[in-house]
C-alpha cells in the first residue's frame, strides 16, 4: 500500500531531522574522541559489523528480499565499494584534522553530485542558482583549507584532504545509485549493500594497517561503539529513509546543513577545537551553496522517489 506524501514539513519531521542532523554532527566528535583508545579503521570496523547484523534482522522481521535477484548486484558492490573509502577517508581524516573541520569537507558532497551527475542522467543538468552554489562551495573550500596549508599545519592539511575525499566519494556513490537500477531496489537493501560491503572491507583495511585490536574497552568506548552504531548507522538512517518516503526529498535536504554547525559546536565545547574565521566563512558558504543546488523550480511536480539517495549527498548522511 502507498503511503500518503505531505506537502510540508509537520513538527515531527521537524523534530527527526534535527534529532538525526544534531547526531550525526556529534558523531564526527564522537568518532574522533574515541580514536585514541580503538583505532579509526577497527572502531569502523565494529560499527559497521554491528549495523549489517541489526539491519539485516530488521529486514528478516520486515520481510525485506535482501538476496534476490534483480540485477542491482554490480551496482550495489560498486556502490559499497565507495562508500567504504568514504568512511576509511573520514575515520583516517579525523587522525589529523579537527572534527568540525572535517565536517565541513565532507558535506561538499551535494556539489560534487551536481557536477557529475549530469554526465549520466540529462535531466539533471544545472541551472543558474545550482551554479551559484557551486560557486560558493568552491569559495567555502578555499578559505576552509587556508588555515591547513600554513607552514605548521601539514598533518591539517592531510586530514582536511581526506575529509575533501571523503565528499567526493559520497557523491560519486550517489551517481552510481541514480544512474543504475539501485534507483528501484527497496531503501533497505540499497542500505544493506552498503553496510555489509564495508562490514567486509574495512576488517581487512584494519588488519593491513596493522592496528591492535584491543578487545577490552572503557566504558566511554563502549558507550561510543553503541551509539555510532546503534544510532549513527541504523536508528537514525531508517529514520532518514522513513522521511523521505513521506516527505518532500527537497525541503528535508535543506536542513542537512545543521550537521556541520552541530559538528563545529560539539568539537569546540567537548574537544575544543579551534573555531577560525576561515572555518565560520566557509561553514556559511557551504549552507548557502547547499541551499541553492537543491533549490527546486516553483512550478516542480512533488517528487515521489522514496530512496535513500535522495538528499543532499545523494545516499545515505555520513
Amino acid at each position: 500500500m502507498l503511503t500518503a506524501r505531505k506537502a510540508h514539513l509537520d513538527t515531527l519531521a521537524v523534530s527527526l531531522l534535527l534529532g538525526c542532523c544534531l547526531f550525526w554532527g556529534f558523531q564526527q566528535v564522537l568518532i574522533k574522541a574515541t580514536i585514541s583508545e580503538v583505532p579509526p579503521m577497527f572502531q569502523a570496523s565494529l560499527r559497521l559489523l554491528g549495523a549489517t547484523a541489526l539491519l539485516g534482522a530488521w529486514c528478516l522481521w520486515r520481510g525485506v528480499a535482501l538476496f534476490k535477484q534483480d540485477g542491482s548486484l554490480k551496482a550495489g558492490l560498486l556502490a559499497g565499494g565507495l562508500f567504504a573509502a568514504e568512511f576509511a577517508a573520514i575515520y583516517l581524516g579525523l587522525g589529523y584534522t579537527t572534527a568540525s573541520r572535517l565536517t565541513v569537507f565532507l558535506y561538499t558532497s551535494p556539489f560534487w553530485v551536481a557536477i557529475l551527475l549530469p554526465f549520466w542522467v540529462t535531466s539533471e543538468r544545472l541551472r543558474g542558482l545550482q551554479w551559484a552554489g557551486l560557486l560558493c562551495a568552491f569559495v567555502a573550500v578555499v578559505f576552509a583549507l587556508r588555515d591547513g596549508f600554513a607552514a605548521d599545519q601539514a598533518s591539517t592539511l592531510r586530514g582536511d584532504l581526506l575529509g575533501l575525499l571523503a565528499g567526493m566519494l559520497w557523491g560519486l556513490t550517489t551517481v552510481v545509485i541514480r544512474s543504475s537500477a539501485l534507483v528501484r531496489i527497496a531503501a533497505e537493501k540499497l542500505l544493506f549493500y552498503q553496510l555489509a560491503v564495508s562490514a567486509l572491507v574495512f576488517p581487512m583495511m584494519s588488519a593491513g594497517l596493522g592496528e591492535a585490536w584491543v578487545w577490552q574497552f572503557s566504558s566511554f568506548a563502549l558507550t561510543s561503539l553503541a551509539l555510532q552504531t546503534v544510532v549513527g548507522a541504523f536508528v537514525s538512517y531508517l529514520a532518514w529513509m522513513w522521511m523521505l518516503g513521506r516527505y518532500p526529498a527537497t525541503k528535508i535536504s535543506v536542513f542537512v546543513f545543521f550537521t556541520p554547525l552541530f559538528a563545529l559546536l560539539f568539537g569546540a565545547l567537548w574537544l575544543k577545537e579551534p573555531v577560525t574565521p576561515s572555518l565560520l566563512v566557509a561553514l556559511v558558504l557551504v549552507a548557502i551553496g547547499m541551499v541553492l543546488v537543491n533549490r527546486q523550480p516553483a512550478a516542480a511536480p512533488l517528487s515521489n522517489d522514496t530512496r535513500p539517495h535522495t538528499g543532499p549527498g545523494g545516499t545515505t548522511p555520513s
